[in-house]
């Protein structure tokens, strides 16, 4: 008899399962938010100012995302239309030590943070006498061991919470599937518990699809990804050396390995930004033999989410559409109508790099590299797709 074929089990990620998804930028207060925030953003939103809890509401933003794909697709069609795909970000009020058990915004600040996808945490890594530091000095690791263990002590509350009301079902007892369900839950709850009680973020471990099932619908904090933002001096970002960095290397290694560190400078960004005219910025980019790091932070964010993109193309209109990496073409229909998932028939696809290759669609379909592609197809980054669906029944 042929040897059984594996099941490969696929892995079920943390965080919600949307495509519209939105991040926050964290830190503790006077460490560079806001202004770094109204430099990604290009706006004028939020209300830097040199004293804690400036932010009491979180501002959003919407950004584009750089992408040359995308560039190159609106070059080559030349469309009446061009819609970029971007990113929802928050600029969220200062933390502060003891924010966990309510300290200066504490809960509502904290309430922010559990509603977005993923993190942008800022660390504060310059000096100046003008910005006065929360903490009365500047030192990195301290601030970033301060956010790590509030996140963390806010996270145990509410899985203790979660657990708790899990038991006051599972005392009734009985045998019925819907118990067997409750007590499983109960033990993924226990586990979870411990595993922050032992101090470790709850994105840091190997967890099976069943117990992402579980942590999901919590929505812990030290769940989200997170992509450190080291805010620098100018100076510093320009010449990229900085005496704190190497400890903060250090730290994030080992308290959250394998998460992206950006070096950034929110002053130098600002400066930028107030220049209002992107080729005077580039001219002082060239000049300082550097370049803006906010088109990087934006892709790596869109990457730590784990999002791709899909491409409509045609003289009319050039679109770029988020989706979750490794979705079939049925969802993907379903970005751009939500009846497209329930009546979608099949998908016309063919990649931007073989596009960009052979230099146009004709080229492509000659190449025999335009497939057409059912349910079961998984949608690949870059790819351009033509949907074709049923009428939606009324």
């Amino acid at each position: 008899m042929p040897p059984k074929k594996a099941v490969v089990q696929e892995k079920v990620l943390l965080g919600r399962p949307g495509n519209n998804l939105k991040s926050g930028i964290v830190g503790l207060a006077n460490v560079g938010k806001s202004t770094l925030f109204q430099a990604i953003t290009k706006s004028s939103l939020g209300n830097p100012a040199n004293f804690p809890y400036a932010t009491i509401d979180p501002e959003e933003a919407r950004v584009i995302v750089p992408d040359e794909r995308f560039d190159w697709l609106c070059e080559h069609y030349k469309p009446k239309s061009v819609v970029p795909a971007n990113l929802t970000v928050y600029d969220i009020a200062g933390l502060t030590r003891g924010a966990s058990t309510g300290a200066g915004l504490g809960n509502s600040f904290l309430s922010h943070i559990r509603a977005v996808d993923a993190i942008f945490q800022v660390v504060r890594c310059f000096d100046d006498a003008e910005i006065i530091h929360v903490e009365g000095d500047v030192d990195p690791v301290r601030d970033l061991t301060i956010i790590s263990e509030e996140l963390r002590i806010k996270d145990i509350e509410f899985v203790e919470k979660a657990l708790d009301a899990l038991k006051k079902q599972t005392r009734r007892g009985g045998q019925s599937l819907e118990m067997k369900k409750m007590k499983e839950e109960e033990a993924t709850t226990e586990k979870v518990l411990q595993y922050l009680q032992d101090g470790n973020d709850i994105r840091q471990g190997d967890w099976s699809p069943k117990e992402v099932e579980v942590i999901n619908p919590l929505f812990l904090l030290t769940a989200k990804p997170v992509v450190y933002l080291v805010n620098l001096s100018e100076r510093d970002y320009v010449r990229q050396k900085n005496k704190y960095l190497p400890k903060v290397f250090e730290w994030i290694k080992e308290k959250s390995p394998g998460a992206p560190v950006l070096p950034i400078s929110a002053c130098f960004e600002e400066r930028l930004t107030l220049m209002g005219d992107d080729a005077a910025a580039e001219e002082e980019c060239k000049k300082l033999n550097t370049k803006s790091g906010l088109p990087k932070v934006i892709t790596t964010m869109r990457k730590a989410l784990n999002l791709a993109s899909f491409f409509t193309t045609g003289a009319d209109e050039v679109r770029q559409w988020t989706i979750r990496k490794n979705v079939k073409a049925p969802a993907a229909a379903g970005v751009i109508h939500t009846d497209f998932e329930k009546t979608f028939i099949q998908a016309i696809v063919y990649n931007y790099a073989t596009l960009r290759e052979l230099g146009d669609e004709a080229a492509v379909k000659a190449a025999g590299k335009i497939m057409t592609k059912g349910k079961e197809y998984v949608v690949e980054d870059g790819d351009v797709m033509l949907i074709k669906a049923g009428a939606a029944r009324s």
